[in-house]
């Protein structure tokens, strides 16, 4: 078996069990447009390895992910890719990842924003530290969430507290997203270890039974809540990008948090 590597994370399989691990975290594990390009490769990789029946999906350092670069959205910043293409590349990896055939869990610490937690959301369980603290500034940078995860919110907390969220920008914790129905559970203890336990104790499952039920879940919820319609995220994006209160609410935002 021949391990594919890729920009900002690393991969890797043994038996029934996969690894997710990103790697930036000098940058918060940030997600560059490739990075997330690679994500959606990643699942699809995973995918054709068999045996493969759970990937935990995890950040190194301070933090699970703290969004997207958002340099990837800058002329200066997206390189080759196309402003719609770079838009875009975040709703990509989330559908793929929820569409991998091996159930995602979500190993959640530290910081978890933005398009970190469309990643988390992406998942089909999630555990977090009690000290994750979990924010959605999209609205306080002049732009929309985006990558699909309006819909996605809606899904797991509903949309009263979908649209506080994701209005105020305001910060919450592990214990507020677990009784929101967001996560499965926090872990007072070693983390780790109770995520490689469930992953465990899912893998050893019947495999055919498991994955059914996983595709049921998600036609069901695919029916209640769709994510189709996200497609046009990258336009929404770009056009928040572009507005010029947008611009102005970003501007005081990074000054805010850069303390400059």
């Amino acid at each position: 078996m021949t391990v594919p590597t890729f920009e900002g994370f690393a991969v890797s399989a043994t038996g029934d069990r996969g690894d997710i691990v990103l790697n930036r975290p000098d940058r918060l594990n940030s997600l560059t447009t490739q990075t997330l390009l690679d994500l959606e490769a990643a699942a699809r990789w995973f995918d054709s390895q068999r045996e493969v029946r759970v990937v935990v999906v995890r950040g190194e350092g301070r933090a699970f992910s703290s969004g997207a670069d958002l340099s990837s959205f800058t002329d200066d910043g997206r390189g080759d890719y196309t402003a719609h293409d770079a838009g875009d590349a975040g709703r990509r990896m989330a559908d793929a990842l929820e569409a991998m055939r091996a159930i995602a869990i979500a190993q959640v610490h530290g910081h978890c924003v933005g398009g970190g937690l469309v990643l988390a959301a992406a998942c089909d369980l999630r555990y977090a530290a009690p000290d994750t603290r979990f924010s959605i500034p999209e609205i306080d940078l002049g732009i929309p969430l985006a990558w699909g995860g309006i819909p996605r919110l809606v899904r797991e907390i509903g949309p009263a507290l979908t649209k506080e969220l994701v209005m105020t920008c305001r910060p919450f914790g592990a214990d507020e997203a677990k009784a929101a129905g967001f996560l499965n559970d926090v872990v007072d203890g070693d983390l780790t270890a109770r995520v490689d336990e469930i992953a465990a104790a899912i893998a050893a499952k019947p495999a055919y039974a498991v994955q059914t039920t996983k595709a049921a879940t998600n036609a069901v919820t695919a029916g209640m809540v769709g994510t189709t319609g996200a497609w046009s995220d990258a336009d929404a994006l770009a056009a928040g990008l572009h507005d010029p209160e947008g611009q102005a609410a970003a501007a005081a935002y990074l000054h805010r948090v850069r303390g400059s």
